[in-house]
């Protein structure tokens, strides 16, 4: 094969200048920013064209990759059966096929576990609601936003993007007639909620920054033009969503921003109904509502850092009536309400739990899990009536699986184990928790796997992930392609950074705003700290992160580079200060209670300054840096790695630097599971040619 390259793309420098604060910066790249430029695409259609060459020497690596992933899935699968109003509602995939396909049947009268064979042939009585093959036939791309049916089990609420940029094409469907209605309504968010009668749609839209700001009402079988607005939110830090309670009596709207909510309710057999507030926000308190009989259940961290429990009235809400008390160290998540039971979703000690509260009762207990590290959490409960919940369950080494919990006889049963095809054993492989120091003294939790009896001699290749933003937990995941690293002798490590959620709500708050350095810092101490526990070595580790955590790969590469042989920035998030300094970029607004204002606020202006990747780029030896991104990403807009990559090779130009836009995507990369399956292939492939691995 010919490994022969051209010359990496060189990006023009059209210097644009901006000043704050007193301090004046040049961005020479700033003109990559011009989406519909023809030199921008130009530009961007080079560098994939120089990566594809790069790499191209790995085109049998990727392919064997590929194969490996498609091997050992089970191609042709179904979902564990749903019931909801008298159908099983499930989800089927079929071999050769990008999307799932959506399906119901009957519930027989009686019937708890129904026959549905997952080996591809016919099952009796079955409804497709929706084939997203036939929906993405004629499209680059497919995503689905809203999936919604209506109570009485007639209507379906869906909705489409075919860009990749979030803005969806909201849909009704009549499932009695299986007739897609000409009700149609453009540039809709994720979100809606059916009124009782299934008469009427709540649903959402977004401002020109992308923030969904509006709860609209829809009466099923009239123009969109006469849709009415039922809530606006009007301040730039707020997020709104919509969704109708288990117990189908209420629609709740949720004012959110990165700190603060504000919860309403329209009792759902009332739709035209004025929202009615919860309790009006206060700066810092955030809390949120589930509806349970008589009463409004309220998860809330007024005085309780990790959240507390409380109930007010459902008639004419007001105080709070404390349920589950504040335990400082135990993150109180989630609160699922059922009409004998509430459960309780939790973290303690850096791992998920799940709490159980018989209504009657004051003694919660716990549900109990075999393994050290996992990760556990409620799968789809619709039904409220229910003395079952379903978990989904899963760690480093156990597939994917869906668990019904009995809540009187406190058993278990394993409905479904995500198929690993081939040799497969979890017996063959090891996780393990360590734990590195900090500069401060902090002790950071590191979750590793790897094939049973590797070598603890720093002979061993390490893959790094990281995230650590918006108290987001990376906790333990199964997944099929990361067996082909394990099993070239990889080592996978998780490192749950401060900024993240792992710990508490305390490890996100000194992990964000101007403690941010603290994610950085960690991620570099858990570096040093695997190569010092002999679990690999600095040649061979290659750190791995996405969006947020892309900016804790570029923040790393300028702040350690000797301590990676490698990085893989995915859709990363290199240009923070420029992006937060303009209010009419997407999210920003919204970002400043987790960043700061750098605009109002000169010590963050700063601050932010002296950790921004693409400001910090120095004339140093990198390691070797692949960046992925997508144009129509509407979350990390795609010319910040642009302007990343452009800016370190310029600055540092005897490193090895490749961007990769995928030209109609969005922030999830690639539609489909094997066009997924080939991108992770590619990232994979580029992995392991930093370990020397060509096999």
């Amino acid at each position: 094969m010919n490994t022969e390259t051209t010359a990496a793309p060189v990006a023009k420098r059209v210097p644009a200048e901006r000043t704050h604060h007193g301090d004046t910066v040049i961005d020479d790249y700033a003109w990559l920013a011009t989406k519909d430029d023809p030199e921008t695409i130009a530009y961007l259609t080079a560098e994939n064209s120089f990566t594809e060459q790069s790499t191209a020497r790995l085109g049998t690596l990727r392919e064997t990759l590929f194969n490996e992933t498609k091997g050992r899935t089970k191609e042709t699968d179904l979902s564990v059966p749903t019931r909801k109003n008298g159908y099983w509602y499930y989800t089927r995939t079929v071999e050769g096929q990008q999307y799932g396909i959506h399906c119901r049947r009957a519930a027989q009268d009686g019937e708890t576990d129904p026959p549905m064979p997952d080996d591809g042939t016919p099952i009796p009585g079955e409804q497709i609601l929706l084939d997203g093959n036939a929906l993405a036939e004629g499209h680059d791309f497919f995503s689905m936003g809203a999936f919604d049916i209506s109570p009485d089990g007639r209507w379906l609420a869906y909705s489409t993007d075919f860009d990749g940029d979030e803005r969806f094409t909201l849909r009704v469907k009549d499932l009695s007639t299986d007739e897609v209605l000409d009700d149609e309504v453009p540039d809709t968010f994720y979100g809606s909620a059916w009124s009782a009668d299934g008469s009427t749609l709540f649903y959402l839209t977004v401002d020109e920054s992308w923030r969904p700001y509006r709860v609209w009402r829809h009466v099923v079988g009239t123009a969109a033009d006469t849709d009415e607005i039922v809530y606006q939110e009007d301040d730039e830090r707020f997020w709104v969503g919509v969704e109708l309670t288990r117990s189908e009596k209420f629609i709740l709207i949720d004012a959110h921003s990165k700190v603060t909510s504000e919860v309403r309710v329209i009792p759902a057999a009332n739709p035209t109904g004025a929202p009615a507030v919860i309790a009006p926000r206060r700066q810092g308190v955030d809390y949120s509502v589930e509806h349970h009989g008589h009463r409004f259940l309220i998860l809330h961290n007024d005085g309780a850092e990790d959240f507390a429990l409380a109930y007010t009235s459902a008639d004419a809400p007001g105080d709070w009536v404390p349920m589950i008390d504040h335990a400082p160290g135990t993150r109180l998540e989630a609160v699922d309400a059922f009409a004998n039971h509430i459960v309780v979703s939790l973290r303690t000690a850096g791992l998920t739990g799940i709490q159980v509260l018989p209504v009657g009762s004051t003694e919660a207990y716990d549900i109990d899990f075999p393994e050290p590290l996992y990760s556990v959490g409620l799968d789809s409960n619709p039904e409220y009536q229910t003395n079952s919940i379903r978990l989904h369950y899963a760690s480093l080494i156990t597939p994917d699986s869906i668990f019904d919990y009995d809540l009187v006889t406190r058993t278990m049963a394993l409905r479904k184990r995500k198929p690993v095809l081939g040799d497969f054993d979890p017996a063959g492989y090891e996780q393990h928790r360590d734990w590195a120091l900090a500069d401060d003294g902090t002790r950071v939790p590191i979750s590793l796997v790897c094939r049973a009896g590797t070598p603890r001699d720093g002979s061993a290749p390490c893959v790094l992930y990281g995230y650590g933003s918006y108290e987001a937990s990376m906790d333990p995941w199964f997944s099929i392609p990361r067996l082909s690293l394990l099993d070239r002798g990889v080592v996978f490590a998780v490192v749950h950074i401060r900024g993240g959620g792992e710990m508490g709500r305390r490890w996100y708050e000194t992990g964000k705003m101007l403690s941010k350095k603290n994610t950085f810092t960690d991620f570099v101490a858990a570096a040093r700290h695997v190569v010092k526990a002999g679990w690999t070595s600095t040649d061979r580790l290659v750190a791995r992160g996405g969006s947020a955590g892309g900016l804790l790969m570029g923040a790393v590469a300028n702040l350690a580079p000797d301590a990676f042989a490698g990085i893989v920035a995915q859709v990363p998030f290199v240009d923070p200060l420029n992006s937060i300094l303009d209010p009419s970029l997407p999210l920003t607004v919204t970002e400043w209670e987790e960043w700061g204002n750098p605009l109002a606020d000169p010590e963050v202006y700063a601050y932010m300054k002296s950790y921004s990747p693409y400001e910090n780029v120095a004339p140093v030896d990198y390691p070797a840096i692949l960046a992925v991104t997508s144009l129509n990403d509407t979350r990390v807009l795609y010319h910040e790695p642009a302007k990343w990559i452009a800016r370190l090779r310029a600055t540092a130009p005897q490193g090895s630097y490749l961007l990769k836009t995928e030209m109609g995507a969005g922030h999830g990369g690639p539609s489909g599971r094997y066009n997924s399956w080939k991108e992770e292939a590619f990232v994979a492939a580029w992995i392991l040619d930093r370990f020397g691995i060509a096999v």
